[in-house]
């Protein structure tokens, strides 16, 4: 099976935009399943995504860091804001685990949570949870093309590959293996995909995950693109390892010239 060529994408913010969906998830987990003292009692999970939230996800990795950040923002007493959120992303783990701790959370607790409101609604009305998802239709495009010429196709996301499925299904998407935050982590799912494909790169819009993959003795072969349109800091575009590759969505045609 190792002559079958194999294209890898990341979910999130190279598939697909979701902020909207994050940051609605999100408040709903803080609105029903918290119990916190600490936010608005009535709390309108309607309200616009907040320009904070927009600025942290780039740091985010796992989905239960997305309602530890939401639940800081909307807090009534020194909530994370435009003028705290730097001093917050200067030890931003450190400062996620505090939260943890003062708040007696637990970080399996919390995805369970947000799997749990994405379930909900889906369940009440899967077109409308859908809409939250814009997709960059450069990618989606590519992918049928990539299918068309023979290219199997993973997805690789942090998300749930439930949840994943029925997003890629609603776009006539329909990858050959589809992996989810409970498969494991990257390093470890591409160093088994290595062993049974010819693996032609792998496009992230998280930097570093591709160093931790160029860094693995396991993975250190793959080709790494870090897509431009992605959830990246600003620093995330300079100095740059020269193993991973920075591309905008214009340079999609012609990453399969040499492929074939």
């Amino acid at each position: 099976m190792q002559s079958q060529k194999l294209i890898l994408f990341d979910f999130d913010g190279v598939i697909i935009d979701g902020m909207n969906e994050y940051w609605y998830s999100s408040l709903m987990v803080c609105k029903k399943y918290l119990n916190s003292k600490l936010i608005p009692k009535n709390l309108n999970i309607d309200m616009k995504v907040s320009n904070t939230f927009k600025e942290l996800r780039p740091w985010v990795k796992y989905g239960w860091e997305m309602v530890l950040l939401t639940h800081e923002i909307i807090k009534l007493n020194k909530p994370l804001n435009d003028f705290s959120k730097n001093d917050f992303l200067k030890n931003y783990h450190q400062n996620c685990q505090n939260l943890l701790a003062e708040n007696l959370w637990e970080p399996k607790v919390l995805q369970i949570y947000l799997d749990k409101s994405r379930q909900v609604q889906i369940s009440t009305d899967l077109d409308k949870w859908i809409e939250l998802h814009k997709p960059f239709l450069q990618v989606i495009d590519f992918i049928k093309k990539a299918q068309k010429n023979g290219y199997k196709v993973a997805i690789i996301s942090t998300k749930s590959s439930i949840f994943t499925s029925k997003i890629l299904r609603k776009f006539n998407i329909y990858p050959e293996l589809i992996f989810g935050y409970q498969d494991g982590t990257k390093v470890d799912i591409i160093s088994n995909l290595i062993r049974h494909y010819e693996v032609i790169f792998f496009l992230e819009d998280r930097k570093k995950t591709l160093i931790d993959i160029i860094e693995n003795k396991r993975t250190n072969t793959i080709r790494c693109l870090l897509a431009d349109w992605g959830y990246l800091k600003k620093s995330d575009r300079i100095h740059l390892p020269k193993e991973i590759i920075l591309i905008k969505l214009k340079d999609l045609k012609n990453l399969l010239a040499n492929s074939n």
